[in-house]
């Protein structure tokens, strides 16, 4: 077992790590890489304020803390004994989004339950993880591991949707974090499912190929959502070939919600009533089913790509994704290239937040406030981590998790 970092011990691992340092430059962590930013859309800057979800704005905010803390807690992990000299973890700034003066080493001061700083004999100030950190590595670890097959499911149910039933490792890749897929994704997990997937490599990269059809897994999470409503609890075990659906979608609005936004200098509305009742009556095709016929920009198109996009959003753990995840898997889940446009479009069943560097978008229908209805055991292990954290970032007002979340229960599922 690795050595924690208390603060009795902490001073002994420098010195351990204090000859290696001194015949050498220290390595730079594999995984310290600033973050890309994506391009705003006009359509979500010409919101009115009036128009934004406060609630969901504050998950965002939430989001973007823990997001930052746990950038921290990787790179200390890639760390023998898991420290580091602190002047190191500056790397991190863009990532952090930490403006000058601001520094890193104040960021890594704020959360003392998370992390620990020791100066050694020749004055260098150097950060590790605190006990309680150390513990939550070990139980994140523990977590991801029990979540490996429902991962494995979501993971194939991606390759399912997709035109040629492959999908490359680069594209999955993004969705690690948001899945709950292990750190060790591309080397060994990849492998541990051979009945599900295999990996293949092509003259442009490697894929991750479906190897058989499951047609339990072959029904939506929403077709499953509105059986159980009709207190049908077997919907997967009467599935059949994936076909048209016409199901209408759970659309939840603030309530001071306006029926408009603007693009490009026009105003157009998110719903009108006569829009609202056309689209929820209009038959689709399954997101599971082959969709190469279908008409760009036809009503049964868009329709499929708001029922794509609300399966891959119900896969996640957060039951929401950055906006440029979704727009990376266009060709291989056929949706429309003005992927922006038809979700602000759809407003009710989706919500486009525009804080950070990069737009995220969240499933409606499975928040209640700033809470998400259903928690995974890796959501409310993240709830521990921002309660341990100091930092607030520059929104001090980001709400609290509710404390019931400190139960055994809850944290474990």
């Amino acid at each position: 077992m690795r050595a924690t970092c208390s603060r009795n011990c902490l001073a002994e691992l420098l010195r351990r790590l204090g000859q290696v340092q001194a015949q050498g430059q220290p390595r730079c962590p594999s995984q310290l890489s600033s973050a890309r930013s994506m391009t705003r859309g006009r359509s979500v800057n010409e919101r009115s304020k009036k128009k934004r979800v406060n609630d969901l704005e504050v998950v965002i905010e939430r989001c973007k803390v823990v997001s930052k803390v746990l950038a921290v807690v990787d790179a200390l992990k890639m760390e023998e004994e898991h420290v580091t000299p602190l002047k190191r973890l500056e790397i991190l700034r863009p990532q952090l989004g930490l403006a000058k003066p601001h520094k890193v080493a104040h960021f890594v001061h704020s959360s003392p339950q998370l992390f620990e700083v020791c100066r050694d004999s020749r004055g260098v100030m150097w950060a590790g993880l605190s006990p309680p950190a150390e513990a939550l590595v070990e139980e994140e670890a523990r977590l991801l591991e029990e979540h490996s097959p429902t991962a494995a499911e979501y993971v194939t149910r991606l390759l399912m949707m997709s035109v040629q039933r492959r999908l490359p490792v680069d594209k999955i890749a993004h969705f690690r974090r948001d899945m709950g897929l292990p750190h060790d994704f591309r080397a060994r997990w990849v492998h541990m499912f051979p009945e599900l997937f295999r990996l293949v490599t092509l003259e442009d990269g490697d894929y991750l190929e479906l190897v058989s059809w499951n047609p339990n897994w072959a029904v939506t999470e929403h077709e499953k959502n509105m059986a159980a409503l009709a207190g049908n609890t077997n919907a997967s075990s009467n599935a059949s070939t994936p076909g048209e659906l016409s199901l209408p979608f759970q659309m939840k609005f603030p309530p001071d919600f306006k029926s408009y936004y603007k693009f490009r200098g026009k105003a157009h509305h998110y719903v009108k009533t006569g829009n609202t009742e056309q689209f929820q009556k209009t038959t689709y095709l399954s997101p599971y089913a082959e969709a190469k016929d279908l008409t760009p920009g036809s009503h049964e198109f868009d329709k499929r790509a708001v029922a794509v996009m609300h399966e891959i959003l119900s896969f996640t753990l957060e039951k929401r994704l950055v906006t440029d995840h979704l727009t990376h898997f266009r060709r291989e889940f056929v949706m429309p290239q003005k992927l922006m446009r038809l979700l602000l479009k759809h407003y009710g069943i989706f919500y486009v937040s525009e804080r950070g560097k990069r737009l995220s978008v969240f499933l409606t229908e499975a928040y209640d406030g700033t809470e998400l209805i259903k928690k995974a055991p890796l959501v409310r292990w993240r709830e521990k981590v921002l309660r341990l954290t100091g930092y607030r970032g520059k929104n001090k007002n980001i709400g609290k998790v509710h404390e019931s979340s400190d139960s055994e229960h809850c944290l474990f599922g």
